[in-house]
């Protein structure tokens, strides 16, 4: 067989693979329920055989994407998880992401690698603050997104209000694809909106389980079979004939351009309505698609191995200080020891133990495709956003550095660990977790820290208290904001000589400038030109 004839068969072999794969985030607001479904998509998929509860957590009983110590003392999500499952053929990699507001420069970067959005929904609350802010993201790459409304066992908006609400905070068109039976207390089923069926569920005790289905193909059989008043019924007819035919009717060029959603409704804690969304989701969620490099240039997905790192995670497993590495497979095929090239540095490094992952366990992967997320040992050289190719020379310049808003000045309360402090802070900022900065004009063992989210703080507190042994003593600085600067000495000098402004630079040595009122700032606008204070910043 020639070459020609083995390019081809693997070029039919990468886009087979592709088809079968959909990489999605979840988003949402805090307490929206995503954790929650995120174990039921868990369960519903077969990757596991019981949902971690979140109610059970005093019973040493975790999400399974929530694996860190803080976030098992705490009971929220701090950072972004990365979980594979198989469904029917289809290989799914699900990014969960914080909820929380403070952590949201992980969910952002990990967008990234994402191409379709999964946003959930609080019947009650609606579209909510942080909801909007992640969605602002998914619009700007133009992420298809489809939506769950979850907690329909609880009292809420109607149906018809949740689909208002949607249009009138995002301005994105709803799709009705399912329609909730009942309300709150009462909520009974699900009316699948594609596949004309209605579906009666009976609740599975703490929802470790899948609930009991019955299925009816005709409506009024099914209806007959729930105890919901005549009216309730009566509505419930009206509402299906004003929606039925609107998922039929959806364009496609629409909705591949994140301009509506497809809405599904249920409840994850009682697994409600999320067999129906899994078994269409995989029709929904776009298949792997190509990035474009630095150069404004398509790499195409049968192209030689590439991807980019848009994770890093230090200490998975603390007894061995490692740091792992989750990279974006976008195109070509992945082995097991292949050797590759790091953009950044040049450096060929090959790699011989790649993982998947379940929250913190791993298994040995032998071969991956572009969608996949590969969890690689972190060699030391691995940045946030750096690119790995195989032969054909690439670089991905996808994820930015944004501006910190918080800072603090930490130092360590004990002298002798002068060198934990920097080797700890050092690790975290090259996860994303904080900023690190020497003190402009300082002294002393101190290093300026910076974050999108004030939380931030106690997530490396925490860290460097459990993980490295160092306990952060940290005090708060004046600072009123900040803006990376371009590495051009020039506009360095002249705001290093005005007036209420601190030249200073990370460990990467990217300069930022930091302001101690608002009146500095605009000043420096006068001065250097706003075109040179970046909110954020492309490496």
């Amino acid at each position: 067989m020639s070459d020609t004839d083995t390019a081809q068969l693997t070029d039919k072999e990468i886009q087979k693979e592709v088809e079968r794969r959909r990489t999605f985030a979840i988003i949402s607001h805090p307490d929206a329920g995503k954790t929650t479904l995120t174990e039921k998509l868990l369960l519903y998929g077969g990757a596991i055989h019981e949902a971690g509860s979140i109610r059970q957590r005093k019973a040493s009983r975790y999400a399974a994407s929530d694996w860190m110590a803080i976030e098992k003392d705490r009971g929220i999500s701090v950072t972004s998880s990365v979980m594979r499952f198989e469904q029917d053929g289809t290989k799914f990699n699900l990014l969960d992401t914080p909820g929380h507001k403070d952590f949201s420069e992980d969910t952002l970067r990990t967008l990234v690698a994402a191409d379709t959005a999964l946003m959930v929904i609080d019947v009650a609350k609606g579209v909510e603050e942080q909801t909007e802010k992640l969605y602002e993201v998914c619009k700007m790459r133009n992420i298809p997104i489809v939506t769950f409304v979850n907690k329909c066992d609880r009292p809420g908006m109607e149906p018809l209000e949740i689909m208002s609400n949607i249009e009138n905070k995002l301005g994105l068109r709803p799709i009705p694809a399912t329609w909730p039976l009942g309300y709150g207390k009462d909520f009974q089923g699900i009316y699948d909106l594609i596949d004309q069926q209605l579906l009666l569920y009976t609740k599975a005790e703490h929802g470790t389980q899948k609930a009991e289905i019955e299925v009816y193909d005709d409506l009024e059989e099914g209806l007959a079979q729930t105890h919901i008043s005549s009216a309730d019924k009566d509505q419930f007819r009206e509402e299906i004939m004003l929606v039925e035919d609107e998922f039929a009717e959806m364009s496609k060029e629409e909705y591949d351009q994140g301009n509506c959603t497809p809405v599904f409704y249920g409840s994850a804690l009682n697994n409600f309505g999320v067999d129906v969304f899994l078994r269409n989701f995989k029709n929904l969620a776009h298949p792997p698609q190509p990035y474009v490099n630095e150069e404004g240039k398509v790499r195409k997905i049968n192209d030689d191995f590439s991807g980019f790192v848009f994770k890093l995670q230090a200490n998975m497993n603390p007894d061995h200080r490692d740091c792992a590495a989750f990279v974006r497979i976008t195109s070509g095929k992945f082995r097991r020891g292949i050797q590759v090239y790091n953009q950044g540095t040049g450096k060929k490094v090959k790699m011989s133990t790649p993982h998947t992952l379940m929250g913190d366990e791993r298994n040995i992967l032998d071969e991956a495709y572009p969608g996949d997320v590969v969890s690689l040992f972190n060699p030391g050289d691995f940045r946030i956003g750096t690119t790995l190719y195989h032969q054909k020379p690439v670089r991905f310049n996808v994820i930015p550095l944004f501006t910190p808003e918080h800072f603090m000045k930490a130092s360590t309360k004990d002298p002798f660990k002068r060198k934990q402090l920097r080797e700890g802070l050092k690790q975290l900022s090259e996860e994303g977790v904080v900023h690190v900065f020497e003190v402009p004009d300082g002294v002393g063992n101190e290093l300026l820290l910076g974050t999108v989210g004030a939380l931030q703080f106690d997530v490396v507190k925490h860290r460097m208290d459990t993980e490295y042994g160092v306990e952060l003593r940290m005090e708060p600085t004046p600072y009123h904001a900040a803006r990376w600067l371009p590495d051009d000495q020039k506009v360095i000098d002249q705001l290093d000589a005005s007036y209420s402004t601190h030249i200073t630079r990370d460990m990467e040595e990217h300069p930022l400038v930091l302001f101690d009122s608002a009146y500095a700032l605009n000043q420096a606008k006068e001065k250097v030109g706003e075109e040179n204070l970046f909110k954020f910043k492309q490496d």
